[in-house]
């Protein structure tokens, strides 16, 4: 049966595994490279460890028959003028898509930022997934903002030439 519950230090193993494959499937995605750079971790089992004891960050585990097939992230941004949590991944792996577990990991999220003071919550959906946006509009979430981006290349002589 899927479920999701917030990750314990039992699950940190499982879940850097699943945070270093969600960062590099994010490759060869449109957007994704750069979106792969905020999130790749170098000992992503002790980012996590250390995650685990900021009251203001939550790693969920996402569940079938009790082995992790999900991990997700949210930390209350308080740098704004109102507190969003941001969840900045959430993933499942292949073959356990589609039966509820992403589903379950949300319903574990949203609680928990609403207990935060958070106003809403953001996660990114690169263009072109069109599961992923289907995913979150599903769930309640709305496109409020989105981020053009122009990549530069390095000229000859210039700063970096």
């Amino acid at each position: 049966m899927e479920h999701a519950r917030p990750a314990t230090a039992g699950d940190l193993t499982a879940l850097a595994g699943l945070w270093d494959v969600a960062v590099q499937n994010l490759d060869g995605q449109r957007g994704g490279r750069l979106l792969a750079g905020t999130l790749e971790r170098v000992g992503a089992e002790a980012y996590l460890a250390q995650a685990l004891d900021d009251p203001d960050r939550l790693i969920v585990v996402g569940l079938i028959d009790e082995v992790p097939v999900g991990v997700g992230s949210v930390v209350c941004d308080r740098s704004r003028h109102e507190t969003v949590g941001n969840l900045e991944l959430l993933y499942v792996e292949p073959q356990a898509r589609q039966v509820g577990v992403a589903e379950a990991m949300v319903n574990v999220v949203l609680p928990w930022c609403r207990g935060k003071g958070c106003v809403g919550v953001d996660t990114p959906a690169l263009p072109g997934n069109r599961p992923v946006k289907a995913f979150f509009e599903e769930n309640g979430f709305l496109a409020r903002l989105l981020v053009m981006h122009r990549p530069l290349e390095h000229e000859a002589g210039g700063l970096d030439g």
